[in-house]
């Protein structure tokens, strides 16, 4: 089976002709390509050089396609589409039609647009809902949420990201959750776990982000000064608009000294990065769908300290402490309250490796050619 991807995600192209991207997304389009004999990429190309961290795009018998990204963001961008939309649209009827399935990634508007084609054309369709499930911000979320519970089933299989004891949408059952990971059983094996911290040692905290007002870094700094223990030290992995802010912010905290930006870092940097700390701090205000930072701080043996947002409490349950507000008292506090039982805290953080070994690539790959050969049968030539 010949499948095609669409999606907004953007990608770079280095001069070698190879396209790289950021996240997950390298991971995932992999073991996607497993699944079926052919995969069409089609995705949005970004003439800026590409950031430190960016990975190859690969796959068993994957073409890559990038298209001029539209310009701008928020409304330039959907004035933009008024223009990309015309110029691109025989290009991706073309590229659908000759395609026995089409994987759409929403929410994003180059993914909506492909989906739209794919019921046009009647194509099999595999749509994966990859933000926050259910919480529609915009009028464009409650369209894509609308129409998602009207056409799931048969032939559509729709996948939301997250998880709940619940199923995502009570109108449509087709619906089903799955899970996110950049995750490997050989990356996961590779990790060599986070000492525990014991009293009168460097207590070393560690958050992994968009630096963005979202994310709420900001929140990380501002606990350090009211943290009943001491020394600690902070490392900042990411990058993004709020990155002089927050420096300046460190200055303005008298904390400069105890917090490194360490920017954008390549995976098994992060990893590094992560297994050389003791406690993750995730006070995120964005409404994540299954936040991959969370996982991979619990593959690497943290506890983890988070936002009660989405999926988080259901992750990291018996792995460390959801906030009561993503504030910076509130993570000073739980920061405090992790400190009081080592032995609990050491035993949170082996908590979390087992229940992150759940949630890897090979089994996220095998739930989604699970319910894609329920719906369509046979996904390869040959014997599967």
């Amino acid at each position: 089976m010949n499948v095609v991807i669409i999606s907004h995600k953007e990608c770079w192209q280095k001069a070698t002709g190879k396209f790289v991207t950021t996240g997950g997304f390298p991971f995932q389009i992999r073991v996607i390509s497993d699944i079926f004999d052919h995969t069409t990429l089609v995705i949005t190309r970004r003439r800026s050089p590409a950031p430190v961290g960016a990975l190859p795009l690969f796959g068993k018998n994957l073409e890559v396609i990038a298209l001029d990204e539209p310009h701008g963001s928020d409304l330039r961008r959907k004035l933009a589409l008024l223009f990309w939309i015309p110029a691109h649209l025989a290009r991706l009827w073309s590229y659908i039609a000759r395609a026995d399935a089409v994987h759409a990634l929403v929410p994003g508007d180059v993914g909506f647009l492909g989906l739209l084609i794919a019921l046009c054309q009647r194509k099999r369709l595999f749509i994966r809902h990859c933000g926050t499930w259910g919480e529609p911000a915009t009028l464009a979320d409650r369209l894509l949420l609308w129409l998602l519970e009207r056409i799931a089933g048969g032939r559509n299989v729709v996948l939301a990201t997250g998880g709940s004891d619940d199923p995502p949408s009570r109108k449509n059952r087709n619906i089903r959750w799955i899970f996110s990971s950049t995750l490997s059983n050989s990356t996961f094996s590779d990790i060599s776990p986070s000492s525990a911290w014991k009293k009168g040692e460097l207590l070393k905290l560690i958050t992994v982000g968009r630096l963005s007002s979202g994310k709420n870094t900001a929140a990380v700094i501002r606990a350090l000064p009211g943290l009943a223990y001491s020394p600690v030290h902070l490392k900042i992995v990411g990058d993004g608009p709020q990155h002089r802010e927050l420096k300046k912010l460190a200055n303005d905290m008298g904390v400069v000294d105890q917090v490194v930006f360490l920017g954008n870092l390549p995976h098994d940097e992060v990893l590094k990065a992560l297994c050389g700390s003791h406690l993750f701090v995730f006070p995120t205000r964005v409404k994540e769908g299954f936040p991959k930072a969370v996982l991979e701080a619990m593959a690497c043996g943290l506890p983890v300290i988070a936002s009660n947002i989405s999926v988080i409490p259901k992750l990291i349950s018996g792995c460390g402490v959801l906030l009561s507000s993503p504030d910076s008292q509130a993570v000073s506090e739980a920061v405090d309250k992790l400190l009081q039982d080592e032995t609990e805290m050491h035993h949170m953080g082996m908590r979390a490796r087992r229940l992150a070994e759940k949630y890897t690539l090979e089994r996220w790959q095998a739930e989604i050619r699970s319910h894609l050969r329920e719906a369509w049968g046979r996904l390869q030539a040959g014997p599967t």
